[in-house]
C-alpha cells in the first residue's frame, strides 16, 4: 500500500510514523508513506495556499490551484484507489471503513485547514470524505495519522499476531470483552476462573457474553 499525504504542516506527521507498529510496517515494506508540502505547489514569493472567502465571512479557504497541481502530478505518476479529504463534515470513521480501506492499493489523503478547501477540490478530485468525530481540530494532520493507524494495522503482516486485529472492538459491532494477565490474584481481586480453566470453547462463550453485556451497557447503539 502507498499513502500520499498532502499537508501544509508535514512536521506534524513525522512522529506517528517513526515509532511502534507504523514504523515496523514501513520497515517491512508493507506500506509507503509520502508527505507532500502543499506550499511546494504554490506560486508567488509567499507560496500562498489560502485566500479570503467569496461572499465574505470569517476564516480563510485553501485554494484550488496548488491542490490541483499536487494531485494531478501524483495521478500522472500512478493510479489511486481513493482520494480522501479529512473534514469534520465527512462520514464518521468506523471499523468497517478501516477494514475496507486496508484492502486498497494507493491512496491520497488531503489534510484540511482553516475553513476547509475550495469546494471545487471536493467536486473534482475527492472520492471519500472522512471525519474522526463531531469536533473540530486545527487541521487534518492528526486526523490523517489516526486514519493511517487504523488502516495500516489491518494489513496482513503488520501485526505479529494477525488474529489480534480480528478480535478488536467494533470488528463484529461489539466492544471487546475484559482481558486479564498475571498475577491471577491481586489485592483480593481474582481473574475469572473460567479463563484459568483451559476449556477453550467455554472461554469463547464467556468472552462473547461479556462482549455483548459490555456493548449493551456502554454502546447500545451498536446493537441497533
Amino acid at each position: 500500500m502507498r499513502i500520499d499525504i498532502i499537508t501544509v504542516l508535514p512536521e506534524l506527521l513525522k512522529s506517528p510514523f517513526e515509532a511502534s507498529i507504523l514504523k515496523r510496517a514501513i520497515e517491512k515494506d508493507l506500506v509507503e508513506i509520502h508527505m507532500h508540502n502543499l506550499r511546494d505547489y504554490a506560486t508567488g514569493n509567499y507560496r500562498q495556499i489560502d485566500d479570503y472567502q467569496f461572499g465574505g465571512g470569517a476564516g480563510m479557504v485553501m485554494m484550488v490551484e496548488p491542490i490541483d497541481k499536487c494531485i494531478s502530478q501524483l495521478q500522472a505518476e500512478r493510479e489511486y484507489d481513493e482520494i480522501i479529504y479529512m473534514t469534520p463534515d465527512g462520514t464518521t470513521l468506523n471499523q468497517r471503513t478501516a477494514n475496507e480501506l486496508s484492502l486498497k492499493g494507493n491512496m491520497i489523503i488531503l489534510c484540511g485547514h482553516y475553513k476547509g478547501v475550495d469546494q471545487r477540490v471536493r467536486d473534482m478530485f475527492v472520492t471519500r470524505e472522512i471525519s474522526i468525530g463531531d469536533y473540530v481540530l486545527s487541521g487534518g494532520e492528526l486526523a490523517a495519522a489516526i486514519l493511517c493507524d487504523a488502516v495500516i494495522r489491518l494489513i496482513p503482516g503488520v501485526l505479529n499476531d494477525e488474529t489480534s486485529a480480528l478480535t478488536d472492538s467494533f470488528q463484529d459491532n461489539l466492544l471487546a470483552p475484559p482481558v486479564y494477565t498475571r498475577p491471577a490474584e491481586y489485592k483480593g481481586r481474582e481473574v475469572p476462573k473460567i479463563l484459568l480453566s483451559g476449556n477453550l470453547p467455554e472461554i469463547e462463550k464467556w468472552r462473547e457474553q461479556q462482549a455483548l453485556e459490555r456493548t449493551q451497557k456502554r454502546r447500545p447503539d451498536l446493537l441497533e
